[in-house]
C-alpha cells in the first residue's frame, strides 16, 4: 500500500511541475507577445531620405523659377529629413528600445511630437501648412539676399468658417486697398475694417494669384467679445515680388526645416557665379522672411541621412549646435545663424577661408 502511495504522491507531484512549467511556458509567451504588439508612448526619430534641391524629381525641377534671370548652378543642395513613426502608427517596446540604442536614431515622448487630441488628419494638414510657410519665407529671404524689390503688404491669414468673409477672401489674398484707401501696414489695414458701422460694405482690392480683385464683404456685428471685429479674418504679413517660384518635391514632406537650403537654392540660381563650386552640400533650419534660421528637431537624424546621401559639408542651424554633444561625424558641420551666414560660409568655402568658417 505505501509503495501504490508513493507512486501517486510522485504522480500528483509531476502533475502539478507539469502544470507549473506550462502555466509559467505560457505566462513568458504571453509577455513576449504583449512586448512585442501593445504600443508604448514613444515616436521612433530614423534618418531619413535627401532631396537635391538644385536637381529634379523625374523630369521635373524641384525649384521651377520664371519672371527673372537664372544662372546654371554645380553641384548638390539637399534637404534632410527624419524619418518618424507616423500620426497613425504606434510604435512597440522592441522598436523604441533599438531607436534609443542605435547610432542616429532616438525616440521621443509621443505627447511632444503628437499632442493630445489632434487626430492624424489634423497632425498632417498642420505638417503641410508649415511646409507653405517655409517655402513662402524662402523666397522671400532668398530674393532679399540676391537684391531684389520686396514689396511688404497686409495679408488675409485666416478665415473664420461662417463669418462674413468666408467663401470671399481667402488665405493669402494681399490686401492692397479698403473702401479706396491704400493700405500699407497691418494696423492700417484692421483699423480701417473696425471704422466700418456693422452692417455697412466693406470693399477689398486684393491681389489673389497675381492678380487683382474686388470683393465686397459685408460688416459683421460684433458681439461682446469682439470676435467678428475683423469681419471673420486675421491679417499677418505678406509680400508682393515679381518672379514666380514654385516647388515640386514628388511626395509628401511637411514641417518647416528645409527653409534655409530652399532659400539656398533660389539664391544660388538666380545670382551668378558657383555658390556651390560642385560641392555635394545639405543642411536644415527654419528661415523667417527676413533670413533668421531657426533650430529644428531630428538634427543628428539629419546628419545621419546627409552621411549616408554622399554629403561633405553640412549647415547646422546655430541654436541646435548644443544638440551635438557627442556626434561623430566625418562631415564639415558650419554653424549659422542667418541666410547670409550660409551664403558667406559657402563663398569662404570657395575662396578656401576655411579658418574663418564658425563650426558647432
Amino acid at each position: 500500500m505505501s509503495g501504490q502511495t508513493r507512486s501517486r504522491s510522485w504522480q500528483a507531484s509531476l502533475t502539478r511541475q507539469t502544470w507549473t512549467a506550462f502555466v509559467a511556458a505560457l505566462a513568458f509567451v504571453l509577455v513576449a507577445v504583449g512586448m512585442v504588439t501593445l504600443p508604448v508612448p514613444y515616436v521612433s526619430w530614423t534618418p531619413g531620405s535627401t532631396t537635391n534641391t538644385l536637381g529634379k524629381v523625374g523630369n521635373t525641377p524641384v525649384i521651377k523659377i520664371s519672371g527673372t534671370t537664372s544662372y546654371p548652378t554645380t553641384g548638390e543642395l539637399s534637404l534632410t529629413t527624419v524619418s518618424e513613426t507616423r500620426a497613425d502608427s504606434r510604435l512597440s517596446l522592441p522598436e523604441a528600445l533599438l531607436s534609443y540604442w542605435l547610432p542616429h536614431r532616438d525616440t521621443m515622448p509621443r505627447d511632444i511630437v503628437y499632442p493630445p487630441g489632434k487626430t492624424a488628419d489634423q497632425v498632417n494638414s498642420e505638417q503641410r501648412v508649415m511646409m507653405e510657410t517655409s517655402q513662402d519665407n524662402s523666397v522671400v529671404a532668398a530674393l532679399r539676399a540676391a537684391g531684389q524689390r520686396i514689396v511688404q503688404r497686409p495679408a488675409v491669414s485666416s478665415v473664420t468658417v461662417g463669418s462674413s468673409s468666408y467663401n470671399k477672401l481667402q488665405p493669402g489674398d494681399l490686401i492692397v486697398s479698403i473702401n479706396g484707401t491704400d493700405v500699407t501696414t497691418n494696423d492700417q489695414a484692421a483699423e480701417l475694417i473696425r471704422d466700418r458701422r456693422p452692417g455697412s460694405t466693406l470693399i477689398f482690392e486684393v491681389l489673389r494669384d497675381r492678380k487683382q480683385k474686388l470683393i465686397k464683404v459685408a460688416r459683421g456685428a460684433d458681439d461682446e467679445s469682439n470676435t467678428d471685429q475683423l469681419s471673420g479674418i486675421t491679417i499677418g504679413n505678406g509680400y508682393q515680388y515679381g518672379p514666380k517660384i514654385s516647388f515640386d518635391l514628388g511626395e509628401e514632406i511637411g514641417g518647416p526645416s528645409a527653409g534655409l537650403v530652399f532659400s539656398l537654392a533660389i539664391y544660388d540660381k538666380i545670382t551668378p557665379g558657383p555658390l556651390l563650386a560642385g560641392r555635394r552640400v545639405a543642411g536644415t533650419g527654419t528661415i523667417s522672411a527676413d533670413g533668421t534660421v531657426g533650430p529644428i528637431g531630428g538634427i543628428q537624424q539629419k546628419i545621419g541621412a546627409a552621411t549616408s546621401g554622399g554629403a561633405t559639408v553640412f549647415l547646422v542651424p546655430a541654436a541646435n549646435c548644443e544638440d551635438l554633444a557627442g556626434l561623430k561625424t566625418d562631415l564639415q558641420l558650419i554653424k549659422v545663424g542667418t541666410l547670409q551666414d550660409a551664403i558667406g560660409a559657402l563663398d569662404d568655402l570657395n575662396d578656401h577661408h576655411t579658418a574663418d568658417l564658425p563650426h558647432c
